[in-house]
């Protein structure tokens, strides 16, 4: 029975263990970058420096995907991730000591710079490039394969409760400044790493064979091969592209609704707690028949929400339809998921998973440049009705484009 099933999950030792770690980690990944842009925009006053801290952070992902999804293959996961957890913990502590410089006499000297939190935002990068893909690639292994989907809508709960909290918690403890907020962020990817290192779980090591660039872009060739899996990661990168609206909230907020800094706050959280509530709604009652239509019609939901969300001038309808929309994001993203690792065998989960990271950091980056690019000619209106409209169009397209996606009835 279903509380049966959960209970059984969290009795998973290792799952659990790997589930506090993730959590521990994102809340601190999210508190850092709090702190990171906000110290970034007290240097400079740019806007285009706060844009840099973003594009330093995702070009790294862009360029190491496919070694990192190789290495994921090759090297025992838990030590890859505890080694990313080890860069940012080190990373906290470069800016604790940045921050606090030194005192001589009454007058304190800071060594925090721009250019030291740009190079800061590229270590990162380089962090997330390979802590992802392990990650993703990892979770199946520990836990039964019937209990996956479960397994993936719990990790997603606890992901969004980190991307909700953190920036919360960051933004509290950031009264105490800048210093204190790194130092816990060091702590949190300290505690993250030590459960990761007492993890265990059947690791063999796989035949040694020469790196070519066929054996990097097995990952690609994989997906590529598989339609089911090439619909479901490409609905998700379209979907996101097209329809996203997360870029223009701030005109949303200010000329629309006119609701200020505290309704852009609310508005922002909305659909992070549409997708908290609806991934805990299937970590008890996982989905079982019908996943590709679900998913199909999930994504569908998504872009009328939007096309909603532009028309509305009423501030609860916006933030009733951006948590209705976050809601269906979280099942798309559970399906996929899932789906990715099912459809993977273990030796190439990696890869795989490096190129499902790819899709994912893509669609948010690019989405947030095309919202910029459309409303500029159409409007903030037009840009975010025009992007619903697209959304639905494409999960049209791919119901008859994938019938490998669209008529698939179950997970496994």
């Amino acid at each position: 029975m279903p509380t049966h099933s959960f209970k059984e999950l969290t009795h998973q030792r290792a799952f659990m263990r790997m589930w506090f770690a993730r959590i521990f980690g994102t809340t601190g990944n999210q508190m850092l970058m709090v702190a990171v842009g906000w110290q970034m925009y007290e240097l400079t006053g740019s806007a285009w420096d706060l844009g840099l801290v973003g594009l330093y952070q995702f070009a790294p992902a862009l360029l190491l995907t496919l070694v990192a999804g190789h290495v994921a293959d090759r090297v025992h996961r838990g030590r890859i991730i505890a080694g990313c957890l080890v860069t940012q913990a080190a990373v906290a502590m470069i800016l604790v000591a940045a921050t606090e410089g030194w005192q001589i006499g009454e007058v304190h000297h800071s060594w925090a710079s721009r250019e030291l939190l740009l190079a800061v935002s590229v270590m990162l990068g380089v962090a997330r490039a390979f802590q992802m893909p392990a990650q993703q690639a990892l979770t199946p292994v520990l836990v039964p394969p019937a209990m996956l989907p479960r397994a993936m809508a719990f990790s997603s709960a606890g992901m969004q409760t980190a991307v909700i909290g953190g920036p919360a918690l960051g933004g509290v403890i950031f009264v105490a400044g800048a210093t204190a907020v790194y130092a816990t962020c060091a702590f949190l990817f300290a505690a993250g790493c030590v459960l990761i290192a007492v993890l265990r779980y059947d690791h063999v090591p796989p035949p040694r064979e020469p790196v070519t660039l066929r054996t990097l872009l097995a990952g690609v060739e994989f997906v590529w091969q598989r339609k089911a899996l090439l619909g479901a990661v490409s609905l998700d990168l379209f979907a996101v592209l097209l329809g996203g609206a997360t870029a223009l909230l701030p005109m949303f907020a200010k000329d629309i609704l006119h609701v200020g800094p505290w309704g852009l706050g609310l508005l922002r959280a909305a659909p992070a707690a549409g997708a908290l509530l609806i991934s805990a709604v299937l970590t008890r009652w996982p989905l079982e028949r019908r996943v590709g239509p679900t998913m199909l019609s999930a994504v569908a939901l998504y872009g009328v929400c939007m096309m909603v969300f532009g028309l509305s001038t009423s501030f609860v309808l916006s933030l009733l339809v951006l948590a209705v929309s976050g809601g269906a994001d979280m099942v798309s993203v559970v399906v996929r998921q899932t789906l990715v690792q099912i459809e993977t065998p273990n030796e190439m989960r990696g890869r795989v998973s490096a190129v499902n990271s790819v899709f994912i950091g893509a669609s948010n980056q690019l989405g947030e440049f095309e919202s910029g690019a459309t409303a500029a000619l159409l409007g903030p209106v037009g840009s975010v009705v025009a992007g619903g409209v697209g959304t639905l169009l494409v999960a049209a397209a791919w119901f008859r484009l994938f019938p490998s996606l669209s008529q698939r009835d179950k997970m496994v």
